[in-house]
């Protein structure tokens, strides 16, 4: 194995870190890991599903280059994706359309407050938990 041991942090650049921190723990049900000030003005939002901390976000204002809402594809496992949207529907989430089923499993998409796009994903078939490995 190479000096690569995992991804830990994925950036979400947001508009009002409050409201995005509120929208990621109170809706989505996320772990508050860090909170705190750094630099000049700047402030370190990372946050971590509920109970893991393999793999965070960090909610983010400081890049110029990276927009508010411009986050796509990123992907949150759930055990059963019925049951996740009955949960995250009553804490106020907001689903875009139906299910989409795939050979990998189902996924459900939805926006953030700045519209970073995300989607919950059910896997299925002998290699859940992995997207089409080989």
């Amino acid at each position: 194995m190479g000096s690569i041991q995992r991804i830990s942090v994925i950036s979400i650049p947001v508009s009002d870190q409050e409201r995005a921190k509120a929208f990621y723990v109170e809706t989505l049900g996320f772990d508050v890991i860090a909170d705190a000030e750094f630099g000049q003005g700047n402030r370190w939002i990372q946050l971590a599903p509920e109970g893991s901390r393999n793999t965070s976000i960090t909610l983010v204002t400081w890049f110029d280059d990276y927009a508010p809402g411009s986050v796509r594809g990123n992907l949150i496992e759930v055990r059963d994706l019925d049951e996740a949207r009955v949960e995250l529907t009553h804490r106020g989430l907001e689903f875009e359309g139906d299910a989409n089923v795939t050979p990998w499993g189902r996924f459900l998409a939805f926006a953030d407050p700045d519209g970073n796009r995300w989607s919950l994903h059910e896997p299925s078939g002998p290699s859940a938990g992995g997207m089409g490995t080989t």
